[in-house]
């Protein structure tokens, strides 16, 4: 990946940042982003190999750490940022991007699918925003981003829960927002359309599965959703968040930022 056109200027020096979902995707792209804007992050993620792979990616620097866990579960989040803290010191900055998509008719969303989408994509994202942000406010200055999507913008059939628990991420994002406002805290999400990610992939090879349809055919049929005809990628999402994490950009709060060629206005 090229280095950020923003990185000349180490804008994040000194700052600690944590990206959950670092392992890959739009988390691997934001991770890049900071560490070329001067930042120290800690991956956050489930998988370790994975973890440890964009970690190499990202040049085995000591300034890179990583720390495996479930967002969804309270005691493997609490540990995770212990030993960030320990690593690198106090998290100025946290991107929660951990998140998962699953696909289903709303008759046939049972209760176990529903509490998954919710759990991981709106619950991890409480957890991890309960251990990074007191230290944020006893200091004076923190930057929260939240991975949403359009999907917490807008409707789409057949993820009910998943955009359920997208509209609660822009939810918390909104009203954590102005608890915040006078702290030096600034809490904003950004809302990608389909992303070039495996997450992506995911979703096209169901599409396939399910509709017979060839895999061109599928990319085409989700593309028509973007104005501009195409798939985001991830370093354009890492952009939004990197200007929206720079010291200078404190007075934007509260905000949902939608990525998607024009999809969401």
């Amino acid at each position: 990946m090229n280095a950020h056109p923003h990185s000349a200027t180490r804008a994040l020096d000194d700052m600690h940042a944590v990206v959950t979902g670092g392992g890959s995707g739009i988390g691997a792209a934001i991770a890049q982003a900071l560490v070329d804007a001067g930042a120290r992050v800690t991956l956050i993620g489930r998988d370790a190999a994975k973890l440890d792979a964009q970690r190499e990616q990202l040049g085995a620097s000591p300034l890179v750490h990583c720390a495996t866990a479930d967002v969804t579960k309270a005691e493997e989040v609490e540990e995770a940022f212990a030993q960030a803290r320990d690593a690198l010191g106090p998290v100025d900055i946290l991107i929660n991007n951990a998140g998962q998509a699953q696909a289903a008719p709303f008759a046939k969303t049972d209760l176990g699918l529903w509490q998954r989408m919710l759990d991981v994509n709106l619950t991890g994202v409480f957890l991890c925003t309960q251990a990074a942000l007191p230290s944020m406010i006893e200091r004076g200055f923190g930057r929260i981003v939240n991975v949403a999507s359009t999907a917490g913008q807008i409707g789409y059939p057949y993820v009910a829960a998943y955009c359920a628990a997208k509209h609660g991420v822009i939810g918390l994002t909104r009203s954590l927002a102005l608890e915040t406002a006078t702290t030096g805290v600034t809490v904003n999400a950004v809302c990608p359309g389909y992303t070039e990610t495996p997450l992506l992939q995911t979703s096209l090879d169901q599409v396939v599965s399910k509709t017979g349809r060839s895999a061109d055919d599928a990319r085409t049929a989700l593309q028509r959703s973007n104005p501009q005809r195409r798939f985001i990628t991830p370093d354009e999402v890492a952009h939004a968040v990197l200007w929206l994490v720079m010291p200078e950009s404190g007075s934007i709060t509260g905000q949902s930022i939608s990525i998607s060629g024009g999809e969401v206005m």
